[in-house]
């Protein structure tokens, strides 16, 4: 299987699941960035359906949509070839070139994919995609993009000239029981530089797993893993809603990673598992990022970006103090 084939329609009918491709793209100098989710959700012994979630972020806060159409309106693709559409829903597609799809009456979007790295999967072995345990999986597929095109949310219309980005895949049986997404790229020392990271606690049982970390820094034209399961005993993490900090191990490489924004910049969306239980969500997508490198037989590297890192925390409790889009899921 490739890897931006829709993995939902092997689902069997009595199982549930759920299935998301998603871009960030974003202008740090601008402080504007658009997040854009195709997603499938699936309870067990029902069909599919799928939903168009935006969010835009500009000096003014977060501009959201959502539409969830009738199951039919959902057809996958073939995620093989340049042209390929790896997903539709209605009119609105994403595909190895570009997105394009409207909410009527609410947003409408026209995006154009240039460039992209070779995908990065953020788990470590094969086999781990294949395993029951995690429930979650997810890959990036086209690290370090340009994003080109138009985004209208509301009355806020913004042109995208080229802007760094990344488009993501995910699914599973289930969300973990709590996350963290960061994204970083456009750093003011190494332009070219990314960092995409993926953190999660997991219920096993009764139990809630320790932090642990999947993900890839790429600094100076090459990738460094970080985390996986032998470094869970070194892995930190300090984090609220709108901001965190993470000390992390990898592969020839120590990072430290402080980001966030003020609550007025983050937006807040309901996520649904399929058996009904949910995560109330808090993401930004124009944060601000300070990374410390610690590099074998180097010194530190020290690099930042205002405006143009995301992050994303995905939690359990209510209290938080942001505010929730007025949209269920599905």
């Amino acid at each position: 299987m490739e890897p931006a084939d829709p993995r939902y329609p092997s689902v069997p009918a009595a199982r549930g699941c759920y299935e998301s491709f998603y871009l960030k793209a974003g202008d740090a100098a601008a402080r504007e960035a658009v997040w854009l989710r195709y997603t499938v959700h699936k309870r067990p012994g029902e069909a599919p359906v799928g939903s168009l979630w935006i969010t835009l972020f500009d000096a003014r806060g977060p501009h959201a949509a959502k539409a969830t159409p009738p199951p039919d309106a959902l057809a996958a693709g073939s995620g093989e070839g340049p042209v390929a559409t790896w997903l539709r829903i209605g009119e609105a597609t994403i595909g190895a070139q570009g997105a394009s799809g409207e909410i009527p009456g609410m947003a409408s979007w026209e995006l154009e994919f240039e460039g992209g790295e070779a995908p990065f999967p953020y788990l470590p072995s094969g086999w781990m995609y294949r395993a029951r345990l995690p429930r979650t999986k997810a890959l990036s597929l086209l690290p370090a993009l340009r994003v080109g095109g138009t985004v209208t949310v509301g009355d806020r219309t913004i042109s995208l000239d080229r802007w760094p980005g990344m488009v993501g895949h995910n699914w599973g049986a289930e969300h973990a029981e709590r996350w963290i997404w960061l994204h970083g790229t456009a750093f003011e020392q190494q332009p070219e530089a990314w960092i995409d990271l993926i953190v999660g606690r997991i219920k096993v049982g009764r139990r809630t797993t320790p932090w642990v970390a999947n993900g890839c820094l790429s600094i100076d034209g090459r990738r460094h893993r970080l985390g996986g399961l032998r470094r869970v005993r070194s892995t930190r993490v300090d984090e609220l809603p709108e901001r965190a900090t993470l000390w992390l191990g990898g592969d020839d490489v120590a990072v430290r990673a402080a980001v966030g924004a003020p609550p007025g910049d983050v937006v807040g969306w309901l996520y649904s598992d399929p058996d009904g239980s949910e995560h109330h969500t808090a993401h930004c997508a124009i944060a601000d990022m300070r990374l410390r490198v610690a590099r074998r037989g180097l010194p530190p590297l020290e690099l930042s970006v205002q405006g143009g890192a995301t992050y994303e925390l995905g939690m359990r409790e209510r209290d938080h103090g942001i505010a929730i889009q007025p949209f269920s899921d599905p």
